[in-house]
């Protein structure tokens, strides 16, 4: 067992093994085909563990590491910035990525007509109140992976100078894009709170068919 739990690679494995053999008592004992509504649920599955990762690592960032910053020694500071921050920021994008396609691709599953745009706009073509309730959800979700990718990223590349891409950025300049990325996160974290209301609601307190 340790020797699983010191790795986060064999952990992350362990993980979809025990996974699969749910899937596989799915099949199997529970005698259910694995069709369409199946593959649907695994795309969804997937929607919600980038999710995870995603949301995950932007509470991180502001209810951990923004906050506590002050408090670290200056001294100390350089190993967040040149360390931590970077990968925090490597899983934090690419889970936004991660939902954003499978979210795509789930929508594509699911149809266009009966199910993209009723979503997309917000239950006034064919929709229904699940249907508002979840397009809310994703146009939340879409401002979200925008801000990461187009705002929040850029100028945290710039700000902890990664990859040394910006080294006649002066102390200034870069805490000028440290505050840009901040609000922008500070946004999102704004937007997840009702974001995630929607989606949950969208499948618990309508429905959206």
């Amino acid at each position: 067992m340790a020797a699983i739990l010191t790795s986060l690679r064999n952990t992350v494995i362990a993980g979809f093994v025990l996974a699969l053999i749910l899937i596989l008592l799915y099949a199997l004992a529970w005698d259910k085909a694995l069709d369409m509504n199946f593959w649907k649920f695994i795309v969804r599955w997937a929607h919600v563990i980038f999710g995870v990762m995603w949301i995950g690592h932007l509470w991180y960032f502001n209810f951990t590491q923004i906050p506590t910053m002050p408090k670290i020694p200056d001294e100390l500071k350089p190993a967040v910035g040149k360390y931590i921050a970077p990968e925090a920021l490597f899983w934090f994008r690419w889970g936004a990525m991660g939902t954003m396609v499978a979210g795509v691709l789930l929508a594509a599953m699911n149809g266009i007509e009966g199910y993209l745009i009723p979503v997309l706009t917000l239950g006034l073509v064919n929709g229904t109140a699940g249907h508002t309730a979840f397009g809310i959800g994703v146009w939340l979700g879409l401002i979200m992976w925008f801000n990461v990718w187009f705002v929040i990223w850029p100028n945290q590349q710039k700000a902890l100078n990664i990859k040394d891409k910006y080294p006649s950025l002066d102390k200034d300049q870069k805490a000028k894009h440290a505050r840009t990325a901040m609000l922008f996160s500070r946004t999102n974290t704004v937007l997840s709170v009702p974001m995630l209301f929607a989606m949950v609601a969208a499948q618990n307190l309508f429905r959206l068919s």
